[in-house]
């Protein structure tokens, strides 16, 4: 038995529901509800689900609030309505109001400790805490790992000429002084072992510093006027450096970009001072090649940018080889989204470069209203990789297909490393991750938000787990990056990764 007490109310809120006239129903809740037994009762019958609009309300008589979170929108809206004498409301909204199928309601708090976890809620917001993903396989028998960083931590004299781009951030969280000391925490806080940065400009405040952290660098400064360059770090004590070599993208008529290639070796089967040559078997053993490269940003030059990732790949593959076939780790900020063409000539190894208009192969730029009137989904900016007619095909001119596939006659570039996303590998929560398993942002200012920066290895090597980046929602509520916690507009990718020969099945 049940009775119910109807009572209609008047919201005095300003915003949802405004002015809104709302049933609220009274229930004795020492009686068997229409719903079943009380949440008292979890036996498994009995557990059934609350109806969708029950709330939770705070204990006072007079007055109660609830939240009410937008699914569509991605926002909470706080909703006040008066009552007298009740502990447990259904409420049904008038005829004329329309709320989004997805909402939730969150709990609410007494007065007491609303205002303690409201700091905490604002805590999380502006320190934005990343938390680990760990793969579901078990690599407690896996002896050999580490932890890569591929980190594009803004380059001075790009935020001085750009300014921008940082309307919203604080004059004193661009300063190098502070960032290269937030750069530092956080890579300590990671424990990483290998480090691949991008836009650096000031090499030499970064090697004095993690040198004191155990760390040893090379660099390579692009050509041209540009001041800033690529830069690979490893602990001293886990690997040792055997092999390194540049690209100078200039040097193919493709910009004024560079690429790194390392290789290193871990240090347990290493024999300290010991000379090693490519040839020699100890070398071959537990080495890998260590790539890092930072793609031209011209959205429109997508035959460039396509040129540079294949002899990128290209001399990996070689130096793989030449050190008897060793994984290979590859790093960087690509300038490319992970829906483009670009991206699928890494994941896939072979593109059809007539399917696409270079304009689009990064995935840069909307669509223009000329592909839509072709009916074309350019897949490589928007939801897929491919456009819905084969047959369509764009022209390229001789030079343009010199610099993205190497010859004039060649449409078709491919590639010969078997390349694996480390985030695509670990699946992550929606909040964080697009529905291709890349991060949802990877850099965000005033006037991007997006992913442009990955991690990709060999077979050889498996992901162990990865740390999340942050929410699309969490960045918009901090008003732009650099910001007091973090030191750079891009955010760093950090996971760790085992070889795939070293696990211990005794």
């Amino acid at each position: 038995m049940f009775y119910l007490k109807k009572k209609k109310v008047q919201s005095n809120s300003k915003g949802l529901g405004a002015n809104r006239v709302y049933e609220v129903v009274t229930i004795n809740h020492t009686r068997a509800t229409a719903f079943g037994k009380l949440p008292g009762d979890m036996s498994p019958k009995n557990r059934q689900a609350p109806p969708s609009k029950h709330l939770r309300v705070t204990k006072r008589k007079q007055s109660l609030e609830f939240e009410q979170f937008d699914g569509n929108n991605n926002q909470t809206k706080r909703q006040r309505v008066t009552v007298t004498e009740t502990e447990t409301l259904t409420w049904k909204p008038g005829p004329s109001t329309n709320f989004a199928t997805s909402n939730r309601f969150e709990p609410l708090h007494s007065s007491r400790k609303r205002s303690k976890w409201r700091k905490i809620k604002n805590k999380s917001v502006t320190d934005g805490d990343r938390q680990w993903t760990s793969s579901s396989r078990d690599f407690s028998s896996f002896k050999d790992k580490f932890v890569v960083v591929s980190y594009n931590i803004l380059g001075v004299e790009n935020a001085l000429k750009h300014p921008d781009l940082y309307e919203k951030v604080p004059p004193e969280f661009l300063k190098w002084e502070r960032r290269k000391k937030l750069i530092r925490e956080e890579i300590n806080s990671y424990n990483a072992s290998i480090l691949c940065f991008q836009e650096v400009d000031h090499f030499d405040d970064l090697d004095d510093l993690l040198q004191m952290d155990g760390f040893r660098g090379v660099y390579k400064a692009r050509t041209g006027e540009a001041y800033d360059g690529c830069a690979i770090f490893w602990r001293e004590k886990l690997f040792t450096l055997l092999h390194q070599e540049n690209i100078e993208f200039q040097n193919f008529g493709l910009r004024h970009n560079v690429a790194q290639l390392c290789v290193l070796k871990m240090n347990q089967n290493l024999p300290e001072f010991e000379e090693q040559t490519a040839m020699t078997t100890s070398s071959q053993n537990q080495s890998l090649v260590v790539g890092n490269i930072h793609v031209l940003f011209n959205p429109n030059r997508g035959d460039i940018k396509l040129g540079q990732i294949r002899l990128f790949l290209e001399k990996a593959y070689k130096l793989s080889q030449v050190w008897g076939g060793i994984p290979v780790l590859l790093a960087g900020d690509l300038n490319s989204s992970p829906r483009s063409a670009l991206y699928q000539f890494l994941a896939s190894s072979e593109l059809d470069v007539r399917q696409h208009d270079r304009r689009y192969i990064s995935g840069q730029l909307e669509l223009t209203s000329k592909c839509r009137a072709f009916n074309f989904q350019c897949a490589n900016a928007t939801s897929g990789w491919r456009s819905n007619s084969r047959s369509l095909l764009y022209r390229w001119s001789d030079e343009e297909l010199r610099l993205a596939t190497g010859s004039e006659e060649v449409t078709q570039l491919q590639h010969r490393l078997k390349l694996h996303s480390a985030y695509f590998g670990i699946p992550g929560s929606h909040r964080t991750r697009e529905n291709h398993g890349e991060p949802l942002a990877t850099s965000y200012h005033s006037k991007f938000m997006g992913t442009v920066d990955y991690i990709w290895h060999t077979e050889e090597l498996l992901p162990v787990r990865v740390l999340e980046t942050l929410s699309p929602d969490s960045l918009r509520r901090s008003g732009g990056l650099p910001s007091k916690r973090w030191g750079s507009d891009h955010l760093a990718l950090v996971c760790e990764l085992a070889f795939a020969n070293n696990c211990d099945r005794t």
